[in-house]
């Protein structure tokens, strides 16, 4: 087995298709072929369903995918180790973070790194906040930026940035004319939230067990993205607790309206396994966040 062959087996599996995997390695598709069944044939393993012109990963597939990530990202920090030592000129950053600080905060800070560092590659995966930690500890990644709080002894915390949440509702949405409403009238709305383990869903559950009224509550849709929630709730089904930046495209479009209530503040914050390596990568990064 070769990391070419991981790549390959990697390009494939999130793709779910053999040509726009080619495509995307720059590679004739017989050869990304041939590398997948050599894989499969060495270990007599099947990694993929095929049927008709469509591919699926097979249960072997999916643990493989996992394995396969964590084993290149460790080969990737060991060639940046080497490539640092030239000065930052060559290599690659690779950033895990949930979904709205790596689509409304982090962009600006990965912009300004790439600027000041052309040549090293930036890849950025999302995920919430359960799955960046869980890729922490698996050695996908080496750091990543979530939501909120993390309490874990093996990893180094640190709070980087500050957010605000809001509640918003659509335009017939009986708060919709409110100055403000008290978290005692919480239950009095279905709510649209994002899924369990995002750091958003945890941030507003802990605010409404705070005030007693969690168990009241109806969380009628939970769903996958920020924009998924703002689409819903902008389609009348419900109220929601989302980041202010999230909410403002649709605040100022006049799709949304924002109900004042008592929300926390919530940290982004950067965390890191504490006994693997740190990158200068890593830390140029993280002096343009604190700079800026």
């Amino acid at each position: 087995m070769t990391f070419e062959q991981l790549r390959i087996f990697i390009a494939v599996a999130e793709r779910c298709h053999v040509t726009r995997a080619s495509e995307a390695l720059n590679m004739a598709q017989s050869a990304v072929s041939t590398a997948i069944a050599a894989l499969e044939e060495r270990h007599n393993t099947k990694l993929f369903h095929r049927v008709g012109r469509g591919i699926t990963l097979t249960e072997a597939g999916r643990i493989f995918l996992e394995e396969a990530r964590a084993v290149l990202a460790r080969a990737e920090a060991a060639e940046l180790v080497l490539a640092e030592l030239s000065g930052l000129k060559k290599g690659s950053l690779n950033v895990f973070a949930s979904q709205t600080i790596a689509s409304y905060w982090l962009p600006r800070y990965l912009v300004d790194f790439h600027n000041a560092f052309p040549e090293i590659d930036v890849r950025l995966s999302v995920g919430n906040t359960t799955e960046v930690v869980r890729a922490i500890h698996d050695g996908a990644v080496d750091f990543g930026f979530v939501e909120g709080n993390v309490d874990d002894s093996s990893l180094i915390v640190e709070a980087i940035a500050r957010d605000q949440l809001v509640i918003v509702v659509g335009l017939d949405h009986p708060w919709a004319e409110a100055k403000s409403i008290s978290p005692s009238q919480w239950p009095e709305s279905p709510w649209v939230m994002r899924e369990v383990g995002s750091g958003t869903r945890s941030i507003f559950e802990n605010a409404a067990r705070s005030a007693g009224v969690f168990e009241k509550l109806h969380i009628s849709f939970d769903l996958p993205t920020n924009e998924g929630v703002r689409g819903a709730v902008e389609a009348g089904m419900g109220a929601s607790a989302i980041s202010a930046s999230v909410a403002a495209p649709s605040i100022e479009a006049g799709l949304l309206v924002h109900v004042p209530s008592s929300l926390p503040e919530r940290a982004f914050t950067y965390i890191r396994h504490a006994e693997r390596y740190k990158s200068g990568a890593e830390d140029a990064l993280l002096k343009i966040i604190r700079g800026r």
